[in-house]
């Protein structure tokens, strides 16, 4: 009988080894990563896709979007009507119930998911290679046929609710539902994604037959594919799926607008120990000649953990609070410089005083070109992380066409970090936050706050 040390050993040795051959697999992703090659493909029905071929691996990845259908266009009083859509696509489709549609996607071994956004509804799609031909047409039946049967809907239902009860009673998500509440009143973009539990409650099948028919179309469709496939079997498979949606969407033209708000700090009271804080201002969007360069000035601020400027000042140096973290979130019809912290009732005021302290100083100072060089080399060192694999390569992609990118920004994106200059970030951080006041929502119960303006 093996002692316990060798037994631990031999555990240690084995993920030591699984552990290198991580290591190997990542480096030979990245050199394909650095040599793939888009293609733009059109299927003889006229729907366009990109496409990666990658035949190493017998598996298929596709990544989809219809472009602008995201809960934006949730009805007044229907919120949580795209999340909901999401959750039952593949619910039942064509004469496949709701239980043996399930079973077919793991006799298949099947990925299939849909989700929600803002500005866009998602599709996820995996399927081995030998399994692809069956796999399609119940991807297709769950786009073009699904069944909203009663049981179903019902059944989701009360998950949606259960989960909107836990989410009450969540700081987190209620302090980030304030703010977008608070700084985009009156907009879209305000209503509560996931919905309320009486518009939830109120959603029937008629509600997702009618969102379903006029938010998915050939026309606002976004596609990638990658894996064992090439362009010829693409186009079938494109045709297959989404061929027989409308030709155009259905879909409101959702306005501009930006983050204001009246009253500059909100105060929901919440009975927890710790209070959590969300904060931010109006920032460029991703078209903005100078995104890149308030990208890469947000590194250095509050988008690198444990690195940056915010890090340093608000956990290492004071002891404030656990983590504090900002991002620039270009949405489709805005752009939001967005963080947030979270910490103990009687240093919320000190950590917020902390935060405001940081941005006048990197808008009256700029960052030193220490900061600008460890934030490029964070920034392109990382970007090919985001190309390991199949799946992960079909986000990037469709990411980029969402943002109308082009296929030519995997390899112009780095060129674009390195040529950031320490006048660019200067002149971004005057425009982000000289003569502007965060937007603050706070939940929990924190000393020494007054909200108001």
């Amino acid at each position: 009988m093996r002692s316990f040390r060798s037994a631990r050993l031999s555990t240690l040795t084995k993920a030591l080894f699984a552990l290198v051959l991580s290591v190997v697999a990542l480096t030979l992703w990245l050199g394909k990563a650095e040599a793939m090659r888009i293609q733009e493909v059109r299927s003889p029905g006229g729907i366009s896709a990109w496409l990666v071929e990658e035949h190493s691996v017998p598996l298929v990845a596709m990544r989809f979007a219809f472009d602008g259908a995201g809960n934006s266009e949730d009805p007044i009083g229907k919120e949580g009507l795209a999340n909901f859509l999401s959750s039952i696509l593949d619910e039942g489709a064509g004469d496949l119930s709701a239980q043996r549609f399930q079973e077919r996607m793991e006799e298949l071994a099947l990925r299939m998911s849909f989700e929600d956004g803002r500005d866009a509804f998602y599709g996820s799609f995996e399927t081995l290679t030998v399994n692809r031909q069956e796999a399609i047409k119940l991807l297709a039946l769950a786009l073009n046929r699904p069944r909203f049967d009663a049981e179903a809907i019902e059944r989701m239902r009360k998950q949606h609710l259960a989960t909107l009860s836990a989410a009450a009673r969540d700081p987190t998500r209620v302090a980030t539902e304030q703010w977008m509440a608070i700084a985009f009143s009156g907009h879209p973009y305000a209503r509560p994604a996931n919905g309320t539990p009486g518009s939830v409650g109120s959603i029937g099948k008629s509600d997702l037959e009618k969102f379903h028919r006029r938010a998915f179309a050939r026309e606002n469709l976004r596609v990638v594919v990658v894996g064992d496939i090439d362009a010829e079997a693409l186009g079938s498979v494109l045709d297959t799926v989404f061929g027989a949606l409308p030709a155009k969407p259905q879909i409101s033209i959702v306005a501009k607008t930006e983050p204001k708000a009246a009253k500059k700090l909100t105060i929901t009271d919440m009975n927890v120990p710790q209070s959590v804080v969300r904060f931010g201002l109006p920032a460029m969007a991703r078209a903005d000649k100078e995104f890149i360069p308030a990208f890469v000035l947000n590194t250095i601020l509050g988008g690198a953990a444990f690195t940056s400027r915010l890090y340093r000042e608000v956990r290492d140096k004071r002891g404030l609070a656990y983590g504090v973290d900002t991002s620039i979130m270009p949405m489709k019809n805005a752009s939001v410089f967005f963080g947030g912290v979270a910490t103990k009732n009687e240093k919320v005021a000190e950590s917020l005083d902390v935060i405001r302290a940081e941005l006048k100083l990197i808008a009256d100072a700029g960052p030193m070109q220490e900061e600008l060089d460890d934030a490029k080399a964070y920034l392109t060192g990382s970007f090919a992380l985001r190309f390991d694999t199949n799946a992960n390569i079909a986000n990037q992609l469709l990411w980029m066409q969402l943002e109308g990118l082009g296929t030519g920004y995997v390899d112009t994106r780095n060129a674009q970090i390195d040529a950031v200059t320490l006048d660019d970030l200067k002149r971004v951080a005057r425009r982000l936050f000289v003569q502007q006041e965060l937007i603050v929502t706070v939940v929990g119960r924190p000393k020494g706050l007054t909200p108001g303006g």
